[in-house]
């Protein structure tokens, strides 16, 4: 009997395996591939966390309930695939609209587990972080890796320097 608790011994999720048979089984040519980049665009922080202003950069498709911009039927005001959620949000009508999980080894129930947005206003309450920006980004998931530098990162780049944020928290899904 082993002294780790029962959750210690399952299997993890081979997400990374799991990706590439994923996208290979919807018909794309070649496997995933990950992004690797030789010079990652991360600078030290200027000043500290606790006067640091936060946002969250997700691509869980994150929603709102009841807000019209996200009915099925909608255009999500968005530029390129980037669009913003009001960090003053309540997490109870935040959701997830995205099919691009694995639903066998997880689920999307909590909004908090991909998009935190009350652990960030708890850290600011505590005085760990600053402040959160006023607005959480969004960004649809793309295929492409070159749409997401090319297209969708200066987007983000552009409303993070226009909120005045100096962390993104950056959750994919």
């Amino acid at each position: 009997m082993s002294d780790r608790p029962a959750d210690a011994l399952r299997p993890y999720v081979r997400y990374i395996d799991k990706t590439r048979s994923y996208y290979l089984s919807q018909g794309y040519a070649k496997p995933y591939a990950w992004a690797h980049n030789e010079d990652a665009p991360f600078t030290p922080l200027t000043k500290p966390l606790s006067a640091s202003t936060l946002t969250i950069i997700s691509t869980s498709e994150i929603a709102i309930k009841d807000d019209p911009r996200f009915a099925d039927d909608a255009e999500t005001k968005a530029v390129g695939h980037v669009y913003a959620v009001p960090s003053d949000t309540p997490a109870s009508r935040l959701y997830s609209r995205t099919q691009s999980y694995d639903r066998y080894a997880t689920t999307l129930d909590d909004a908090n587990a991909y998009f935190p947005l009350d652990r960030l206003h708890e850290a600011a309450a505590r005085g760990r972080i600053g402040r959160v920006a006023s607005q959480c980004l969004g960004v649809y998931n793309a295929y492409s890796q070159r749409k997401t530098c090319e297209r969708d990162a200066p987007v983000v780049l552009g409303q993070c320097r226009a909120m005045g944020v100096d962390v993104a928290l950056l959750v994919p899904v």
